[in-house]
């Protein structure tokens, strides 16, 4: 059976990536590329649902899911501001970009996990958590580069970073290489038009 990794996402527009490097260079430089593997902006998006792995055939149904989630859901606009860490402060794991989430993008997630659980998908254990990956902390690093990670994020309060119209939901393949991963979108779904 032909498996690939699949999720449902918003692509951000290039004016946000571009608003977003911008506005990180100075965390980049401070930690460098020692302490945290950079996602490159052009592959940050925020996801809906991670499908994991599934079958080709299996792509036709999420496709048609999209379609009417998409038809159902109107456009809305997305704000993103303030950086974080996951799980938290004190044990940075992964560095993020805040969402303000709309009450449009909490339906509209709501709505693409219900419907990839009606096709057999797993449900996702953890609440939904609008962010956008920066980077992720290496493993093996030192309690005092945990100290600077923490210090620096503490120093560098980003604000409103930018916004951007959301007006489509995508399915990507994600391919893991040894360079990082590389996203292939497989479809795409336009949002209804609000009037």
């Amino acid at each position: 059976m032909n498996l690939l990794r699949a999720f449902i996402a918003i692509e951000l527009p290039e004016q946000l990536q571009n608003a977003l490097e911008k506005q990180t260079a100075r965390l980049r430089q401070t930690l460098g590329d020692d302490l945290v593997r950079w996602i490159p902006t052009q592959n940050m998006h925020l996801t809906l649902k991670f499908i994991g792995n599934t079958a080709a055939s299996h792509l036709d149904f999420i496709k048609q899911l999209l379609i009417q989630i998409a038809d159902s859901h109107p456009q809305f606009e997305l704000q993103i501001s303030g950086i974080g860490s996951f799980p938290n402060s004190k044990l940075p794991r992964v560095l993020w970009a805040g969402i303000h989430a709309p009450a449009a993008l909490v339906s509209l997630q709501k709505n693409i996990e219900a419907g990839t659980i009606r096709l057999g998908y797993e449900m996702e254990e953890r609440p939904f958590s609008p962010h956008l990956t920066l980077g992720r902390v290496r493993q093996k690093i030192e309690q005092a580069d945990i100290q600077k990670i923490r210090a620096t994020l503490d120093s560098i309060q980003l604000g409103r970073i930018g916004s951007a119209r959301v007006d489509t939901i995508h399915l990507y393949k994600s391919e893991l290489h040894s360079s990082g991963s590389v996203y292939t979108k497989l479809f795409s779904a336009q949002l209804k038009k609000s009037n």
